[in-house]
């Protein structure tokens, strides 16, 4: 019993306001409901799809028995079990994507992401580390030596660990564009494969090719390139998206680091490069991708001979000038 001075204080109080279900919801005056009326039947023949989404719950019949407020704490509730097999049938079913075990995915996005790694691979001999023989570029990174890939000599990129992440990571593109057309949950089982592998030998090429020991710095470059990562793809996106004038800006600013000097036939063929990659990853069945897409990257040599070929959309602006291109 509250004393006085507590009395008083709950007297000011607002008293409770009663409204009638039916000004709440007057679509609902004619149902009757099992929570309305107590001494209803257990069953009831009313529809609760067309009701509000808040009130399909509260018009379902309460079969269940009632339950104490305490209970032992050996025993377990039949609705716990419930989730719980359902919570396993839905990781079974993501880890058995399109049929395929994740073991499968992992062994497969590691052969693609080997191909797409390979496009630009780059190695620094340890002995010129040590004899101080290591070049570097003007913001101070390590160049290697090429390992004979041809977006360094065709390109005139430098052999540097951005030049390899950036030409990785377009050819892994290509890869998640053509994982779009899968289903859902396999093409999310896919990607997501494919990126930790990038990542992972990313971290390992730190450490082993340029000597990062602190575990703490490695991160920090994890996170700079993983947001590198999400950006190329927004702006790769675009640039499918609205045509090759926006793709091959995309490109300038990522691949070639917007330098002025950029040579503009090595930028059309990058261009032509992913159009024609992703013409022929779209043509092969989704069986065919795991086993030939490393085929679909088409060279930079045959890219090269497309792009000195004259349009012929520009034949006639050019004669009409007086200039035989």
């Amino acid at each position: 019993m509250a004393c006085r001075t507590c009395s008083a204080g709950l007297g000011r109080l607002p008293k409770r306001i009663v409204v009638p279900f039916g000004q709440i919801y007057p679509e609902c005056r004619s149902i009757k409901t099992p929570f309305l009326c107590a001494a209803a039947t257990t069953t009831t023949t009313t529809t609760t799809s067309s009701l509000p989404s808040a009130l399909r719950y509260a018009a379902r019949p309460n079969n269940t028995p009632s339950r104490t407020s305490r209970r032992a704490l050996h025993t377990t509730q039949s609705r716990q079990k419930t989730d719980l097999k359902q919570l396993l049938i839905g990781r079974v079913a993501q880890s058995l994507a399109s049929g395929q075990s994740s073991y499968y995915i992992f062994n497969a996005t590691e052969k693609l992401y080997k191909a797409c790694a390979a496009q630009a691979d780059y190695a620094i001999d340890p002995a010129d580390r040590k004899a101080g023989k290591l070049q570097t570029t003007a913001d101070g990174e390590e160049i290697g030596v090429s390992k004979g890939g041809r977006w360094h000599s065709d390109l005139d990129l430098l052999p540097t660990f951005s030049t390899w992440a950036h030409v990785t990571m377009l050819h892994m593109y290509l890869l998640v564009v053509r994982f779009r057309c899968l289903d859902p949950a396999a093409q999310q089982a896919w990607q997501a494969q494919l990126v930790d592998h990038f990542f992972v030998q990313a971290e390992v090429k730190m450490e082993d090719v340029h000597d990062l020991t602190s575990r703490m710095i490695r991160q920090r470059y994890l996170k700079d390139l993983f947001v590198q990562w999400r950006g190329l793809i927004l702006a790769y996106d675009e640039g499918i998206v609205k045509g090759d004038a926006m793709l091959a800006s995309a490109v300038w600013r990522n691949l070639f680091k917007a330098r002025e000097d950029v040579d503009l036939r090595a930028l059309a063929a990058v261009v032509a490069a992913m159009r024609a990659g992703l013409s022929k990853l779209g043509e092969m069945a989704d069986d065919a991708v795991e086993l030939h897409a490393a085929e679909a990257f088409p060279s930079l040599s045959d890219m090269f001979r497309d792009v000195d070929l004259p349009a012929a959309s520009m034949r006639a602006p050019f004669e009409q000038a007086g200039i035989r291109p």
